[in-house]
């Protein structure tokens, strides 16, 4: 993952502010909430304190965004995240539960609660302000960036102006002697503490499950594939995500007959057009295929076609006698529909007639059951490489013999 020092210090410094503005707001509600026996305003104070674990989570998401892989993890770190965060959510379940109950039972008891205070409203008065302050101030810096992440912590901050304005109203109607609202409103904050542990739990197990991205985003990704010159087809297009992170695997067709160097270019290009189009992709894998395999499942599980050794072993066997055999300067093996076509490429000033010496090659390999057909071309007067001088068999029939395994 590459690293964006300027984007991991401008997310580090808007949330450090929201975690010393909702560590002092936490601690303020719950100490006058007690004082003045409102459980509403010590509820919304525990919300304040759920905020706190939401601003945690964006602070260690953008710390590990920022590391790249190391040699344990190669693909990051981004899983203790999502651990951590399942262990949080519960918890904060766990707190909400406890908070609706005491609420409720103090609701049912019919318990006598004393007018909060002109404090304690204004207090929640200053609570409201600075959360909508820190909305537009982490919304402005999220756009800025460019981050997702910290936009969705700018709308948590607005969710908890919502709930501070319940409290509000619950304080105000405590105060002219509606003390039932106080108790109402907590149950309410409870909910709302309860929602944001739900949330961490679900979007938790979603990643944990290797859960894909939305069809209408894998759509678009297919698109922005497909639009790379030389790309035939997209197929087995696989996603999944890791604390705010995106990998992909596909497999892209490409013409059949073209290099690998080229095939692997095309690859590239497609690579770069869905970074660009996808900032939040920060892992992509990206497979080459000559022809469309689409639903015929991994071909590495099923027995597959000889490699050039045993090509060239077996057509030596059968070739090595004809006068043609000296004259080969390559052999270009192309695999393809389950066979192996062979391409025999002659000196441009050869005199062998093409037509012929493809008659006569197949006619003397027509007992070979992978071997699709024989074409020849012509090569403009090319010395035969030392790589490939390596590669093919001795002339001598005898000596291949002890290299062929029918």
């Amino acid at each position: 993952m590459q690293s964006n020092p300027k984007k991991h210090q401008a997310t580090r410094r808007v949330t450090m502010l929201s975690v010393a503005v909702n560590t002092l707001l936490g601690v303020a509600k719950i100490i006058v909430g007690w004082l003045v026996g409102s459980a509403a305003l010590v509820a919304d104070g525990i919300h304040s304190f759920s905020d706190l674990v939401t601003d945690c989570f964006v602070l260690a998401a953008s710390h590990y965004g920022h590391q790249g892989p190391d040699h344990d993890h190669h693909y990051g770190h981004g899983r203790i995240e999502t651990l951590a965060t399942l262990f949080l959510g519960s918890v904060l379940i766990f707190v909400a539960g406890g908070i609706a109950w005491s609420s409720l039972e103090r609701l049912l008891s019919s318990a006598e609660i004393p007018p909060p205070g002109v404090w304690a409203i204004l207090l929640t008065a200053l609570a409201l302000l600075a959360k909508e302050w820190l909305f537009h101030l982490t919304r402005r810096v999220a756009r800025r960036i460019g981050s997702q992440m910290l936009e969705a912590n700018a709308w948590h901050h607005r969710s908890d102006v919502l709930s501070t304005g319940v409290v509000m109203v619950a304080l105000v109607g405590s105060q002219f002697g509606a003390t039932w609202i106080d108790t109402v409103a907590a149950v309410v904050v409870g909910l709302m503490v309860g929602k944001v542990g739900w949330d961490l739990l679900w979007d938790a197990s979603r990643e944990l499950v290797d859960t894909a991205l939305p069809v209408a985003t894998q759509e678009e990704m297919r698109q922005v594939a497909l639009s790379v010159s030389g790309v035939r087809g997209i197929h087995d297009l696989r996603t999944r995500q890791s604390a705010g992170h995106t990998m992909l695997d596909l497999h892209v067709v490409v013409p059949t007959r073209i290099s690998v160097s080229e095939g692997h270019e095309i690859g590239n290009e497609v690579s770069r057009r869905l970074r660009n189009a996808f900032p939040a992709l920060t892992d992509l894998t990206f497979h080459i295929d000559p022809e469309d395999d689409a639903g015929e499942g991994d071909p590495s599980r099923f027995p597959g076609l000889p490699l050039r050794p045993e090509v060239e072993n077996a057509l030596a066997r059968r070739w090595a006698e004809l006068d043609v055999w000296p004259a080969i300067r390559e052999i270009e093996l192309h695999y393809l529909d389950g066979a192996v076509t062979v391409v025999i490429c002659l000196d441009e000033s050869s005199s062998f007639d093409s037509d012929a010496v493809i008659q006569l090659l197949e006619d003397r390999a027509r007992d070979i059951e992978w071997l699709s057909h024989v074409e020849v071309r012509r090569l403009a007067g090319r010395p035969l490489s030392a790589d490939h001088r390596q590669t093919l068999p001795p002339t001598s029939t005898d000596s291949t013999t002890s290299h062929i395994s029918d």
